[in-house]
């Protein structure tokens, strides 16, 4: 089947390098990730060393338990480490690195990528996402990830990618909560930490979306009503 003219033509319009975007919803806030700006306050946010954002905090905790297990990179040791790893993914070819602040207090509380970008294909992935400990199980990570779907599709993307080691559970049932569809998982994909990694791939495509953000506005909705009573 020929795919509609008006949708091909919108390849034209996106280069490899995703542009540069800020994304702003009622809760957390997305720039493109400034090392000068970002490294060390989101170093400080994910170190494993205590932690307040606003009125909450939490005690010392274990960094690769809690965010780099199943990461391509880190715990780091220092705060160099955790700058060529943000450079890294600064500098791709095909991605854009951006960096999610909290609205109430302005701090940095985690990173999230537009990566693997096929403008040819009309496809592109969300990845390299991790938040700060004191952010998660909140809004954080349903806010941000529907600012850049829609922002996406609003693009002309016709199928949004999600992938994660397939050990990763937490990553898998985010995924599916969000309205990923699960495809399978691709044995022997990578070698991570030198140690193998079967990946799990999910998808959501530009069909499915319209049913999908009316169920996310829902959802950011009830949570950021129910956090709202909270305080």
């Amino acid at each position: 089947m020929k795919i509609l003219e008006t949708v091909l033509e919108k390849r034209s319009l996106l280069s490899d390098k995703p542009s540069s975007t800020h994304l702003r919803g009622q809760y957390v806030s997305m720039e493109p990730l400034i090392l000068e700006r970002d490294a060390q306050p989101l170093f400080e946010m994910s170190n494993g060393s205590a932690i307040r954002l606003g009125s909450r905090s939490m005690q010392a905790y274990d960094p690769d338990e809690l965010i780099w297990r199943y990461m391509f990179d880190g715990p780091f040791k220092n705060i160099d480490g955790f700058i060529t790893s943000l450079q890294r993914q600064i500098s791709v070819s095909n991605g854009l690195c951006l960096c999610v602040f909290d609205i109430a207090t302005g701090i940095q509380i985690g990173v999230a990528n537009l990566m693997n970008n096929f403008p040819s294909h009309l496809k592109i992935e969300l990845g390299g996402i991790w938040y700060s400990p004191i952010v998660q199980g909140t809004f954080a990570n349903t806010e941000a990830t529907y600012l850049m779907l829609k922002h996406c599709f609003e693009l002309g993307y016709r199928r949004i990618e999600w992938k994660c080691h397939a050990l990763n559970e937490r990553s898998r049932r985010a995924a599916l909560r969000m309205g990923f569809k699960f495809e399978g998982i691709q044995e022997n994909h990578m070698i991570v930490k030198d140690c193998n990694r079967d990946t799990a791939w999910f998808r959501l495509l530009d069909r499915e979306w319209p049913e999908m953000h009316k169920n996310f506005e829902a959802k950011l909705y009830s949570e950021l009503t129910k956090d709202a009573r909270t305080k």
